[in-house]
């Protein structure tokens, strides 16, 4: 055992190694079926001849803490590794095609199977993209595949790629600028930061890309055109309609997310598809972004329990309570059956006039109630809204200060009264929103933040939503409701703190901004200043649902 991983061990909380010796065949040549040969490293412990192997298959090379976590750590605990570069990267053959895994995924198990060393069952490990690759080849990989180790990922990109119908630029951009720059990036992802950042200002996006990494990206430049939903070159990267075959292939999974990161959704949509088809997957969520180090150690402890569940027939009490929730705020821990909550009910909270926040639906004043007017706010495009934390790739991500934002005339906040008694938020959460402006294209960005005794105000959750002619539409007076779907929550807010909301028109540059005008992604040259008006009276009830614990 290494200093590195006997620290890690520390750190991970992981269960005592089986051996401290582990051998590594490094650079091992796998044939694909169309020629192309990918590398890999083998990690074998001391003493394992034969047996299942983990295979790990990464784009971010097979050293430095992807080769020592989800490598080395895994191989001194008894199990055969195999860490993958996936093509195009390292020194991996072909051309990097974003998310289009399956093919290698499938082959490279089918190669695994092949091998005397492998006893013929495989399991899958890693964060993020690597959790994609297992996705990618789930379906198709045969009895072979007996267990998933995922964590912070989903079984799809598109819909990440294009909340609500916007963009996710500083994931997009940030990412594929790293991906251009591999080797500088891992060793010091703001040694090109700033370069990014010149990209996120440029207009039209389609320069963004040239301007982050100095060359144009292809992926990028389909990012920008492939928004469709019904988009085939999304269709090929999307493996979420073929997660219930996974279940059905009695694979098991565990799964593990933060509050705040950026998958969070669309990983409880696949753990949603796993369970209607009949799996049992292990859930785990905390007060974690994508990059928690807390968050990578608990996912990585539920996956080797889990394996070894799977593969060496440990067993011990049944699993009943297989859903694992440490709630942010001090919340504590809560241990579900399942996902989402049962025992929460539905808190509607309006937003008033006076910019207050209260169960109170609006009234009519025919009727002896206060006439509730509409909130007035700008969006300038060219001076867009920034975005202050929330479920981003970069370092900036998570609970932040919302101070200097909220001071920005184009935010408009709601707060509520002090609370009583600590409110526990733990759930799926919407908003709808009424708005009326004079122009049919706009965004519409709501969050939740939660304030304390000291007025400092902090995100909890939040969510985006862009307005076209058609989707939702105006009502007869022009105005439109807008549903908005915000990150799932699970947080306390302590006795004495307050509720807010926030309204504006974006998050610069998590999201790209708003043109103001209805040219096409990555298209608009011309940014045009909109005001719109947040409308709350009784015709227009504009709240957020929070799902509260009794």
């Amino acid at each position: 055992m290494s200093p590195v991983t006997r620290l890690l061990r520390r750190a991970f909380d992981l269960p005592a190694p089986r051996t401290p010796r582990v051998r590594v065949v490094r650079d091992v040549a796998v044939p694909m079926p169309d020629g192309v040969v990918l590398r890999h490293d083998h990690m074998v412990p001391a003493g394992v001849t034969r047996g299942p192997v983990v295979l790990v298959r990464s784009p971010y090379g097979r050293a430095g803490w992807i080769g020592t976590v989800f490598g080395r750590l895994v191989a001194e605990r008894g199990r055969q590794v195999v860490v993958q570069s996936v093509r195009g990267t390292r020194d991996s053959e072909g051309e990097l095609s974003p998310f289009d895994e399956a093919d290698d995924g499938v082959a490279t198990v089918r190669w695994l199977t092949a091998q005397p060393w492998c006893d013929g069952r495989v399991v899958t490990l890693g964060p993020s993209y690597l959790g994609i690759t297992q996705w990618a080849l789930a379906a198709d990989a045969g009895p072979a595949l007996r267990a998933m180790g995922t964590m912070v990922t989903a079984s799809q990109f598109r819909d990440q790629t294009y909340p609500g119908g916007t963009f996710s630029l500083d994931n997009g951009l940030s990412w594929a600028a790293m991906m251009r720059h591999p080797r500088l990036a891992e060793r010091l992802v703001e040694a090109v930061r700033h370069r990014v950042e010149a990209g996120f200002a440029t207009v039209p996006l389609a320069g963004a890309d040239a301007v982050a990494s100095g060359a144009t990206i292809d992926f990028f430049q389909d990012w920008l055109r492939e928004q469709a939903p019904d988009s085939a070159y999304w269709a090929k990267r999307s493996y979420a309609g073929r997660v219930a075959e996974v279940a059905r292939h009695g694979v098991a999974v565990s799964m593990t997310g933060g509050w705040q990161d950026i998958f969070l959704p669309w990983q409880l949509e696949d753990y949603a598809a796993l369970r209607a088809a009949g799996a049992r997957p292990v859930l785990r969520i905390g007060p974690w972004v994508h990059t928690t180090p807390a968050g990578m150690a608990a996912g990585l402890r539920d996956a080797l329990a889990l394996f070894d569940r799977t593969l060496d027939d440990v067993t011990g009490p049944e699993e009943t309570l297989p859903v694992h929730l440490e709630l942010s705020g001090g919340g504590a821990e809560r241990r579900l059956p399942d996902w989402p909550p049962e025992h929460v009910t539905e808190r509607a909270l309006y937003l008033r006039t006076d910019h207050g926040l209260g169960d109170e639906a609006p009234t009519w004043p025919e009727r002896g109630g206060a006439h509730w007017a509409g909130t007035r706010i700008a969006y300038d495009p060219q001076d867009p809204t920034p975005a202050v934390g929330g479920p981003i790739l970069s370092g900036r991500s998570g609970p932040r200060d919302q101070t200097v934002l909220e001071d920005r005339d184009d935010v408009v906040v709601f707060t509520g009264p002090v609370l009583a008694r600590d409110l526990v938020a733990l759930g799926p959460v919407r908003a709808t929103v009424h708005v009326r402006a004079q122009v049919e294209h706009l965004d519409v960005f709501i969050r939740v933040c939660d304030v304390d005794e000291s007025g400092r105000s902090v995100n909890v959750t939040d969510g985006i939503r862009r307005i076209t002619p058609t989707d939702p539409g105006p009502g007869a007076d022009g105005s439109v409701a807008v549903d908005v779907e915000l990150w799932p929550v699970g947080h306390r807010f302590a006795a004495g703190h307050r509720l807010r909301v926030q309204v504006s028109g974006g998050a610069h540059p998590r999201f790209a901004r708003h043109p103001g005008t209805d040219a096409a992604l990555g298209e608009a040259g011309l940014l045009v200043p909109r005001e719109r008006e947040i409308l709350h009276d009784a015709a227009h009830p504009s709240h957020v649902v929070l799902p509260v614990e009794p």
